[in-house]
C-alpha cells in the first residue's frame, strides 16, 4: 500500500538530509578562488597561520581566513590548507632540470656568468639558482653591457676561467651587438661566449600570459621603457623605487621557465653549458 504522505518528516536527520557537502579545496598556489561575500577573486600566493593570501590580476593582495564562503569554478567550496607533500621521488628546479636529492651548492669556478643588470641577475636567480649552485657558477651584473670591455680587461678570462654574457636587445645593427662583435674580434674572444635576446629589456622576456595580459604594451621612443610600461599599467613611476616596486611584481609572476619565453631559455642553458666545461 502506497504511504501517500511519504517518510516521517521530524526523524532523526530530517534538518540535514538536504544538505549538499561541500567540497574542500587545498589552497595550493595559483588557484583562483572567489570570496562569496564581497566578490573579490585572486590566485592564492601563500597560506599561513590559517589565513590565505589571495592576489588579484592588478597585483593587489588581500587575507582571509581558511574555511567556507569560497567559490571555485562558480562552486562553494571550503578552502583548506595544502596537504604537504611526501618526500621522496624525482623533484624539478623552477628551470625544469632535475633536481639531486640534498646536494649542497658547490665550491664557486673561476668561470662566472655576467649580466646587464640587477634585475637581470635576479630573474636568472629566480629560475636557474639552484642549478647555478649545484655547479658552482656565479653570476654578476656589469650595469651596462657598456662596461663589459673594462671588465674584462681588468679580470682577463681565460681557458680555465670563462665568461658567459647574456645581453639585452641583441639584434642585427644594435649597440650591443657592435660591442659583441668587437669583442668577439678581440683578445678574450676565444674564452666568452656572448648570447643575448631580442628584447628591449628583461621585463619582456617574461611571458604575457604569466602577467595576465595578451601582449606587452607598445611604448614610443620619446618615454623611457620601464616607465612608459609602468603607466601603461596604470603603476606609479615618477621614482626609481617605484620602477624597483614594478619589476618585483613582475618578478612575482614567475615561477619556473614556462613563465618566461623561449628566445631566454635557451641562452641561459647555453651559457651555464659553456662555463662549466671542464678542460
Amino acid at each position: 500500500m502506497d504511504d501517500r504522505y511519504g517518510a516521517d518528516v521530524l526523524a532523526s536527520g530530517w534538518r540535514t538530509q538536504f544538505h549538499r557537502e561541500l567540497e574542500r579545496v587545498p589552497a595550493d598556489r595559483d588557484v583562483v578562488v572567489e570570496v562569496a561575500d564581497d566578490g573579490y577573486c585572486g590566485a592564492v600566493v601563500s597560506v599561513s597561520g590559517g589565513l590565505v593570501e589571495l592576489e588579484d590580476r592588478r597585483g593587489k593582495r588581500r587575507m582571509f581566513p581558511l574555511g567556507p564562503g569560497y567559490l571555485v569554478d562558480g562552486e562553494a567550496v571550503i578552502l583548506v590548507a595544502p596537504t604537504p607533500k611526501a618526500p621522496g621521488g624525482l623533484k624539478r628546479t623552477a628551470s625544469g632540470s632535475f633536481a639531486a636529492s640534498d646536494q649542497r651548492a658547490r665550491i664557486a669556478r673561476a668561470s662566472r656568468i655576467f649580466v646587464e643588470g640587477r634585475h637581470d641577475a635576479e630573474l636568472v636567480e629566480k629560475v636557474w639558482g639552484a642549478d647555478l649552485r649545484a655547479e658552482g657558477v656565479v653570476v654578476e651584473y656589469l650595469q651596462g653591457v657598456d662596461l663589459l670591455d673594462a671588465a674584462l680587461r681588468d679580470d682577463p678570462p681565460s681557458a680555465s676561467r670563462r665568461y658567459g654574457v647574456l645581453v639585452d636587445h641583441l639584434v642585427p645593427g644594435s649597440k650591443e651587438a657592435r660591442i659583441a662583435e668587437a669583442v668577439e674580434r678581440g683578445p678574450h674572444g676565444a674564452h666568452v661566449r656572448i648570447v643575448g635576446h631580442p628584447f628591449i629589456d628583461v621585463w619582456q622576456c617574461v611571458r604575457p600570459a604569466a602577467l595576465g595580459i595578451t601582449a606587452w604594451p607598445v611604448i614610443g621612443r620619446e618615454v623611457e621603457w620601464k616607465v612608459g610600461i609602468c603607466r601603461a599599467f596604470g603603476w606609479p613611476a615618477d621614482e626609481q623605487a617605484d620602477i624597483a616596486r614594478a619589476w618585483q611584481h613582475i618578478l612575482s609572476r614567475v615561477h619556473s621557465y614556462r613563465d618566461l619565453e623561449p628566445a631566454l631559455l635557451g641562452r641561459v642553458e647555453e651559457l651555464i653549458d659553456f662555463v662549466t666545461v671542464d678542460d
